[in-house]
């Protein structure tokens, strides 16, 4: 007994390092594994748990995913406004919080699950107002033709009076 106290005495210090470390790695294995639940492994657990954790993948929205966005709704709805919404809402949603489309409103016209973006202007016709759109469309068009056929190329140098005059901005003095 006497030998056992020398040793002891003789390393006390290795002796207290070796119990701390025991019982930090005691510690540190019951807060680790003691919260994992234990679960038998058969074919009906694995596909109950394999359920679980792809309905769980889809359902809960990432948080670093989902943000606010801004998008200016105008047109044929009841609160025209601009809108601070999710990223995962679509056209639908935001024409709900909107209070809905007015009587007018051209609701063929509007894709209802489009995703929305940032910045993003939305607007909703009013029943026939397609088609006078596209009228000033072709007038533009029209008249852009017309400037066309009038801008070919005039060589200055040999250009007469009235060629010259054709050229943006040169009038008959400059001519």
């Amino acid at each position: 007994m006497d030998k056992i106290l020398e040793k002891v005495k003789e390393y006390w210090k290795m002796i207290v390092l070796v119990v701390c470390g025991l019982i930090a790695g005691g510690v540190f294995y019951v807060l680790t594994n003691g919260q994992k639940p234990t679960t038998n492994l058969s074919v009906e657990n694995l596909s109950s748990v394999s359920r679980q954790s792809s309905v769980s993948k889809f359902s809960e929205p990432n948080e670093k995913s989902v943000s606010k966005i801004m998008v200016d709704l105008k047109g044929a709805v009841t609160k025209p406004n601009v809108y601070q919404i999710s990223s995962d809402e679509r056209l639908v949603d935001l024409i709900k919080e909107a209070g809905g489309f007015t009587d007018q409103a051209d609701q063929k016209s509007i894709n209802l699950s489009a995703k929305l973006k940032d910045e993003e202007v939305i607007y909703v016709p009013k029943i026939g107002e397609n088609s006078s759109t596209e009228n000033t469309d072709s007038s533009a068009n029209s008249v852009t033709s017309q400037v066309s056929t009038t801008t070919e190329k005039i060589n200055i140098n040999q250009a007469d009076l009235i060629e010259l005059q054709k050229l943006t901005g040169v009038g008959q003095k400059k001519a």
